[in-house]
């Protein structure tokens, strides 16, 4: 007697989101839980304004002054919304977890999609080096006041090493649980900030003025001119604005990048990305316009970099407060590396996915709980081995760190907006459109990015410049050489190889093939698809 065949599987359900992924030609395999509040979160979180700003407080108050601290933030922040409204347009259109890298393959062609990808690759592992290591910086401080930890360059090393590893091993769990902590540091990072500038406005017994802190100009780069009457001081202002508050207003595209796993994604991916910035740019200035406003003395100040902050607040308060508010920073950046890591992890599972990345299958496997679990290891792990220089030098390491990021990630970003600008009326949107507006603020976007990439190109101090007397390799800026050997490796690869073989997004079959394909991974993975289909 014969046996009666297995039926095949039949699809069980398909989704509005998985009708959108299915037409883009990829299955549901990462677990689709997040609401748009907690897509807003995961960016929001990543830019953290209690990272970022604070971290790079000195670069900006060192290169330029209060002004640059202030009036720099808010020229800085004004065009990134430009950016990110640019970029959310396209995002609504193609939903993927690929983001960046997949609207430059749909928008022109692969090999626009390979650069795109790869920069923005590059860009988040310097990213999370940079706010991993920016993290030991203020545990270290902390832990300094609290027990005495030795305030050294390799103490700072060990506690960066520690903060990757916890980031990390969070990242390969559930992502219920990411997804879960994202939506508390959202919470944490407002409570937090109102406390700081609370406790700034209330606790010092003086303040500076305004006119200080919206006027007041300093240059201790060591480049010649100290107003604005001197055109290097223009420079110097740019390079301590841009270094400071681009830096932090980065990173937004993770909104992109969770996509798969958000609901209503071609509306929610848009409009968590426009409002992780502009939340952050109005919180982050009140923030940095507190801290300005409770420097306690003007000379002193300006003998202290990667402390600025801690001075300011234990001088002004008292060391109490200053841990206390330390306390706040260091839960917010951990916050925060956590959701670069998974930001990170999607993007290199997304470009494993299409197979532009070697040993792309190993890469682009989930796991039972619908994480890519190999790739947030080799996140992590690259992330640590970008920041490895800082062993021996932390600032030079540290600064190239955050330079190559923010660099490499707006390269990226701005792309697919070229390519976006020059499709015009054929460009077919999403659920979230600029309409006509479009054609005055991408242009405005692509001229902020191209001059932002020439200033991270600028030497940081004249003894960085070889042909200068007195010249150190400490204060060299390795960004323009990193970026151009970028530029080299990743066209010499499309040249020689990657243009016969990569081919842009690789869909994984036909809409019923990725139903059946869907059902059948219902059997192998421990969560359903969707958070709507949990019973």
């Amino acid at each position: 007697m014969s046996e009666t065949p297995a039926p095949a599987p039949v699809p069980i359900h398909t989704s509005e989101d998985e009708q959108i992924l299915h037409r883009l030609g990829y299955a549901q395999e990462l677990f689709r839980a997040m609401s748009a509040f907690r897509n807003f979160a995961i960016s929001f979180t990543i830019i953290s304004i209690l990272a970022g700003c604070l971290t790079s407080f000195y670069l900006a108050f060192q290169w330029g002054g209060p002004v640059s601290v202030t009036w720099g933030w808010i020229i800085v922040g004004t065009f990134t919304i430009f950016v990110a409204l640019s970029m959310a347009e396209i995002a609504s259109a193609y939903p993927t977890a690929g983001g960046l890298y997949y609207w430059s393959s749909k928008l022109g062609n692969a090999g626009w999609g390979w650069f795109t990808g790869w920069f923005n690759l590059l860009g988040l592992i310097g990213i999370v080096g940079a706010v991993a290591y920016g993290l030991a910086i203020y545990a270290t401080a902390l832990f300094n006041l609290l027990w005495d930890y030795p305030n050294d360059r390799h103490h700072i090393f060990y506690l960066f090493a520690a903060f990757m590893l916890a980031g990390t091993l969070l990242n390969v769990f559930d992502v219920r649980i990411t997804s879960l902590i994202n939506e508390i540091s959202a919470w944490w990072h407002v409570a937090g900030v109102l406390i700081i500038v609370i406790a700034l406005i209330i606790v010092p017994d003086h303040h500076q003025s305004a006119g200080y802190v919206f006027g007041q100009t300093i240059n201790n780069s060591g480049y010649s001119g100290h107003g604005w009457s001197s055109g290097v001081f223009w420079m110097v202002f740019a390079i301590g604005s841009i270094s400071m508050a681009q830096y932090t207003l980065t990173g937004y595209d993770a909104s992109a990048h969770m996509a798969e796993e958000t609901h209503k994604a071609s509306r929610s991916a848009a409009t968590g990305m426009i409002w992780a910035v502009v939340v952050s740019v109005i919180a982050g200035f009140v923030l940095i316009t507190a801290v300005t406003f409770a420097i306690p003395d003007r000379t002193a100040v300006q003998e202290h970099y990667g402390d600025i902050v801690t001075y300011i607040w234990q001088t002004s308060m008292s060391t109490h407060w200053a841990e206390f508010l330390l306390f706040i920073i260091v839960v917010a950046q951990f916050y925060c590396l956590t959701a670069c890591l998974t930001s990170g992890s999607r993007m290199l599972f997304a470009f494993s996915r299409d197979r532009a990345v070697p040993g792309h299958s190993h890469w682009r496997k989930v796991s039972r709980h619908r994480v890519p679990v190999h790739s947030c290891v080799a996140i992590g792990l690259l992330g640590f081995l970008l920041l490895l220089p800082t062993w021996w030098n932390n600032l030079a390491g540290y600064y190239v760190g955050t330079s190559v990021g923010t660099t490499c990630l707006y390269i990226a970003f701005i792309l697919p907006v070229i390519l976006r600008m020059k499709q015009g009326d054929s460009f077919q949107p999403g659920a979230w459109t600029l309409g006509k507006h479009r054609k005055w603020i991408n242009p405005i976007a692509i001229f902020w990015v191209v001059f932002i990439s020439l200033v991270f190109m600028l030497p940081t101090a004249p003894a960085g410049m070889p042909w200068r007397d007195g010249f150190d390799w400490n204060l060299v800026n390795y960004a323009p050489i990193t970026i151009s050997a970028a530029f080299i490796l990743f066209g010499g690869w499309w040249i020689l190889s990657a243009k016969n073989w990569f081919v842009g997004p690789v869909r994984m079959g036909t809409e019923q093939e990725l139903e059946l394909l869907e059902a059948k991974q219902e059997q192998e993975f421990m969560l359903p698809a969707d958070t709507q289909y949990e019973t």
